[in-house]
């Protein structure tokens, strides 16, 4: 099976959907999060968006996590630029991403509603937003509601898995 990414801004879902997706593939989760150096969480705790230079060892890290799972893996990660999609699929050519799609106010929302339990502030929502560069239109990419429930973009996104294995 294809490894995916699950991407999108801050508060979209992606470590939920990222769960119940491993679970219904049976692939390991990674969660790109915990893979932050000291420094970054530190960042983004003070409310200090990351730069391109910050992200450069996560990247690296989340690269040698893709090529450590040949098997397949499922791995929640922004991927909020082009040029950061284009490095994963270097680590691994069959990458396919799904594209949580989100408004601003609604994911506003939703990280105020876990600040307690999370490293991201909703003062960085808007720069989450400034980043994005839309995969739509991207080879291997699905774009899902992120604000539909969770059994249906579960079973929405392992039906695409599914057919792509098939092609």
């Amino acid at each position: 099976m294809n490894s995916i990414v699950i991407m999108g801004v801050a508060g979209c879902g992606k470590s939920s959907l990222g769960a119940v997706v491993a679970h219904a593939t049976g692939l390991p989760l990674v969660e790109g999060d915990d893979h932050h150096s000291a420094s970054n969480r530190e960042k983004m705790q003070s409310g200090v968006p990351l730069t391109d230079a910050d992200r450069e060892g996560w990247l690296s890290t989340l690269c040698e996590e893709l090529r450590a799972h040949p098997q397949g893996v499922v791995m929640t990660c922004s991927a909020l630029k082009r040029a950061y999609r284009a490095r994963l699929r270097q680590a691994e050519p069959a990458l396919v991403f799904v594209f949580m799609d989100i408004v601003r106010e609604q994911a506003q929302s939703r990280v105020a509603a876990r600040a307690h339990a999370h490293i991201f502030p909703t003062a960085l929502v808007d720069s989450q937003f400034a980043t994005l560069e839309s995969p739509v239109g991207e080879p291997g990419v699905l774009r899902v509601d992120a604000l539909a429930p969770l059994p249906q973009l579960q079973a929405e996104v392992t039906a695409w898995l599914t057919s792509k294995e098939a092609a």
